[in-house]
């Protein structure tokens, strides 16, 4: 596409007690970066990521990444045309194996093409968390086919930007190829004979093991003894960075802010009412959460609400609900956004 933790403590009849914050106009009135961090255990699945952003804006027509994989899957794609003239985009899957592979799409996400960066992103995660109908693929033996006629059949107009968020499974080894190609160009054809573009300086691009975090907490959330706390996504610090290979020519590479990372974030509570909030820490943002509380899916929550986009020093509410009940958050970096984020959890 600044944190520090500090805990005031005192010794009081031989146990260590963490003095609550307390703010009583809301979150504007909040040190952000001090926040005490709700601390998280943390564990990922074996879905694989597919990340191809490099080179985002994409002047030549080819190969903008790919990879051979097997079993589940994310691809998550963010370009732009930077040629003079209208491009298409496609996501072709080949089979060199003697035999029919099956993939089913279980959840996908598209936005764009526009011009407004922020918007095609927070459209692309908008669609993704609200879920869609899974349907399925076969690639014949020695053979492709597009990913979805929804990325293909559209122009892209030059500084358009397609953003495109796909969860699927194979149950045999297809190479996933994603490519800028000419308006009229068949793309089946056209991945067969394409050649690899260079990444760009950033090199935003790679495989990488565990697509899907999950957070749980130490303990739970006491609206009395814990006051205001904080959590923190995606910064490299207390939430790392997933390491990967570019499997186009074998270089380590970083998943600069875990774009493509779903995670999910169960938030156990006792006492009152809970107002959580998420505040940018890294720069304008704008994208959605998913929001599960009780046995109710209250779909995806827009950050900001009424506007594209937020920054620092800005507060999105995401809700207000009562302690002793299960919630859990969806959450994913959305593309053009920057990271990281902080949820802050704000006892009324």
């Amino acid at each position: 596409m600044k944190y520090v933790v500090r805990l005031v403590l005192a010794f009081i009849m031989g146990f260590i007690i963490r003095m609550p914050v307390v703010a009583a106009d809301g979150p504007q009135t909040l040190d952000i970066d001090n926040l005490p961090e709700w601390r998280m255990t943390t564990s990922s699945d074996s879905c694989k990521l597919l990340l191809s952003d490099s080179p985002e804006m994409a002047a030549d027509e080819g190969i903008l990444y790919q990879d051979e994989v097997k079993g589940n899957v994310r691809l998550f794609f963010y370009h732009v045309n930077a040629a003079a003239t209208a491009k298409r985009m496609a996501v072709v899957l080949e089979n060199s194996g003697p035999e029919t592979a099956h993939v089913t799409v279980r959840q996908y996400g598209l936005g764009g093409p526009g011009y407004i960066w922020m918007e095609v992103g927070k459209e692309a995660m908008t669609a993704y968390l609200h879920g869609s109908a899974p349907y399925q693929l076969a690639v014949p033996p020695r053979s492709g086919v597009p990913l979805s006629a929804d990325i293909s059949n559209t122009a892209v107009l030059p500084n358009m930007l397609l953003n495109g968020i796909f969860d699927f499974a194979t149950d045999r080894p297809v190479t996933v190829k994603v490519i800028m190609m000419p308006l009229f160009a068949d793309s089946v054809d056209f991945a067969r004979q394409a050649k690899v573009l260079p990444s760009d300086e950033y090199h935003l691009r790679g495989t990488f093991e565990g697509a899907n975090r999950r957070l749980v907490p130490i303990r739970t959330y006491d609206t009395v003894l814990d006051g205001v706390m904080g959590l923190t996504l995606a910064d490299n610090l207390i939430d790392p960075y997933l390491k990967g290979i570019d499997a186009t020519d074998g270089s380590p590479v970083v998943d600069y802010g875990n774009y493509g990372v779903v995670y999910r974030i169960f938030l156990p509570s006792q006492g009152r009412k809970i107002a959580y909030y998420l505040t940018p820490l890294g720069g304008d943002y704008a994208g959605a959460i998913k929001i599960k509380y009780g046995n109710t899916d209250r779909g995806p929550v827009a950050t900001p609400p009424g506007r594209i986009s937020f920054g620092d020093n800005e507060y999105a509410l995401l809700g207000t609900f009562d302690s002793n009940n299960s919630l859990w958050l969806t959450f994913s970096p959305p593309g053009a956004s920057n990271l990281p984020v902080k949820l802050i959890i704000m006892p009324q």
